[in-house]
């Protein structure tokens, strides 16, 4: 499976068409696409067992590829340790001939490369930009997904280049994070009272751990000293000695210490001393074990107390509709699979729905499968009044149907974009932020990660209540309550999607304080005019400190934002025991009547009809029937 950015919300993308930055309702404008691919089920697929082909390399050119890395701003914060090993193992030679091209501006790409030998030359739009020997990377950006190449890169002389692809890179990563979350899980379930919890709870709680080393010598603990850590060892080994006894044994890899401390306040009992060359051990802390989990004694409870949630089914009015039942009133929008017309039922006229149709072949071609049988699954079954109702679905010999909800506000871009200054008052903002905390709230509590919030998918009724929709990146997560796909939109994505260490659903709330900042602000913390992204990704992996806030953006607004956007997912509001609650209690919300908004009682900032849909062309081109049988259960 390939990684595209060609993902199209059509649904939230009613009045989109063109590239051009008018604001007029009835007009289209550009909004902003996802990057998506497959993710791998690390459930059924058996990660110990795949093997990544290694290829042998002298002491120059590995130290070569590691000083390349190392100077490059993007790599250098993605590669480390065993991961970066197993990049330059896997790196595979390749000659390369004078005047050939390696990269062809506006191709896509699934290379990344580092030359060994030779002179090299950039070309941007047939100009010559700059020219580079070896031990420099480039393209580096492919491994994550299939990149639309910037420029174009030719070989001025003879040479010799390292060459990882995509799907290695993709591999490897996804192998190297699974066993190392493996290992901490196996050494977290030799641990009493950890060890009988469900298999999502204690992998919550290796994110916790934090890696410590200790020099030889070092004491990591002292008898009667008062402690709050708790020790796993991971490398090396440590001396445990006492006042009275002296030497009484040695600890290594696996083995633990301290584990009273999560406990009570405890006092050592002994004295552990690093033994040479060092020690790795992994910490947890009682202070923050408590903060996510409460006490120890409590944290069986942990998994079931999310879960006491409504499992009445979805009541659907609209089963019965068929599409011969239903007439065009006008098209809401064109997408790159097909199109979105608003529709009326020809006997019952107070039934106007939105109905979203794909291109079955298009589908298939763009490898987009996945990702509309989780629109399905995870729409239809939601009931929520701060998500867009999906009725039904439907299909024939060359499309795929959604029966939706018309809601005919339009969606919230296209609003900022008609602001002055194109931001929002500190009211109004509250109001759409606090609607799409209560959206994710919801799914959360079902273990749906979202992984798109931005304007462009949250679509307003007439009334201007907020409503989330597009659900073609929403995944419901797996049993360790992790996903590694790197998805998203580029500007809203947190940093452990870019740095591909999998992630759970703390990648929403980030993904709530760019969207709280772009509502204050018109525009997100990280936005830039790099098209390839990367300057986009450096930024968010440098942080939300980095970012210098308006004057226009208050005290208590930046607070929460910098709170949901801490780097370490752990530590983000809402990641911990209190979850979303801890969100709507932060000082931002105090005005905001949290009942009303959940009642759907709360004045909203805008009333929104659009009556103009814009004039978009009839659909003329008609795809062949498609009868593989992939969406028999569609």
């Amino acid at each position: 499976m390939k990684f595209t950015d060609t993902k199209t919300n059509m649904f939230s993308c009613l009045f989109c068409k063109s590239k051009s930055s008018d604001n007029v309702e009835g007009t289209y404008i550009r909004r902003r696409s996802g990057l998506a691919g497959q993710s791998a089920n690390i459930d059924k697929e058996d990660f110990s067992s795949m093997e990544i082909v290694k290829h042998s390399k002298d002491n120059s050119n590995e130290n070569l590829i590691k000083e390349a890395i190392s100077k490059n701003e993007f790599l250098n914060q993605v590669l480390e340790g065993k991961r970066l090993q197993r990049v330059v193992d896997a790196m595979y030679p390749r000659e390369v001939a004078a005047n050939e091209v390696l990269i062809n501006e506006g191709s896509v790409g699934t290379q990344l490369y580092i030359p060994a030998s030779g002179n090299y030359e950039v070309i941007v739009n047939e100009k010559s930009i700059c020219k580079f020997e070896h031990n420099k990377v480039f393209g580096e950006l492919a491994i994550l997904y299939n990149e639309k190449r910037q420029a174009t890169i030719q070989a001025l002389t003879k040479g010799n280049i390292w060459v990882l692809d995509q799907n290695v890179y993709q591999k490897l990563t996804l192998k190297t994070e699974i066993e190392h979350r493996n290992e901490l899980l196996a050494f977290l379930e030799k641990v009493p009272k950890l060890n009988t919890i469900s298999k999502q709870a204690i992998s919550r709680v290796t994110d916790l751990l934090k890696r410590e080393f200790y020099c030889t010598g070092d004491v990591i603990v002292r008898q009667g000293d008062h402690g709050d850590k708790f020790y796993i060892i991971s490398a090396g080994n440590v001396t445990v000695t006492t006042e009275s006894q002296g030497e009484v044994g040695k600890m290594g890899r696996g083995e633990f210490f301290g584990q009273l401390a999560l406990l009570n306040d405890d006092v050592r009992q002994a004295t552990v001393t690093a033994d040479p060359p060092g020690v790795e051990c992994f910490s947890l802390s009682r202070p923050e074990f408590i903060l996510h989990f409460g006490k120890i004694e409590d944290i069986q409870n942990v998994s079931d107390k999310d879960k006491k949630i409504s499992t009445a089914a979805v009541v659907n009015p609209y089963q019965d509709v068929k599409l011969i039942d239903l007439k065009i009133v006008a098209t809401l929008g064109i997408g790159g699979f097909g199109r979105v017309e608003l529709v009326q039922h020809k006997i019952k006229k107070e039934f106007v729905f939105a109905l979203k149709y794909l291109k079955k072949v298009d589908l298939i071609q763009q490898e987009q499968l996945e990702h509309v049988l989780n629109e399905k699954n995870i729409q239809m079954g939601c009931n929520s009044p701060f998500i867009v109702c999906m009725y039904k679905t439907m299909k024939d010999k060359k499309y795929l149907y959604f029966l939706m909800e018309a809601c005919l506000g339009g969606d919230l871009w296209l609003l900022l974009q008609k602001q002055s200054r194109r931001r929002f008052h500190e009211n109004a903002a509250r109001f759409y932020a606090a609607s799409a905390l209560e959206a994710l709230a919801y799914l959360h509590k079902r273990d749906i990660v979202y992984r798109d919030l931005k304007p462009e998918n949250l679509m307003l009724d007439p009334k201007g209540n907020l409503k989330l929709t597009d659900f073609g990146f929403a995944k419901k997560l797996e049993s360790t309550g992790r996903t590694y796909t790197f998805v998203g939109t580029p500007e809203y994505m947190a940093p452990e999607i870019i740095l591909n260490r999998g992630y759970d659903k703390a990648v929403d709330y980030w993904a709530l304080g760019i969207l709280i900042f772009e509502l204050l602000v018109g525009k997100t913390p990280f936005r830039n005019k790099d098209a390839s992204y990367m300057k986009t990704f450096n930024l968010i992996l440098r942080g939300i400190e980095n970012v210098r806030f308006p004057d226009t953006v208050s005290i208590k607004a930046e607070h929460l934002i910098k709170r949901l956007c801490r780097p370490m997912p752990t530590e983000r509001l809402g990641c911990q025991k209190e979850s979303t609650q801890a969100i709507r209690d932060h000082r931002w919300f105090t005005d905001l009547n949290w009942e009303q908004l959940q009642s759907g009682n709360l004045k909203t900032p805008f009333k929104r009809t659009l009556k103009n849909f814009g004039n978009f062309p009839k659909d003329t081109d008609i795809p062949p029937d498609e009868m593989s049988g992939w969406d028999d259960n569609f």
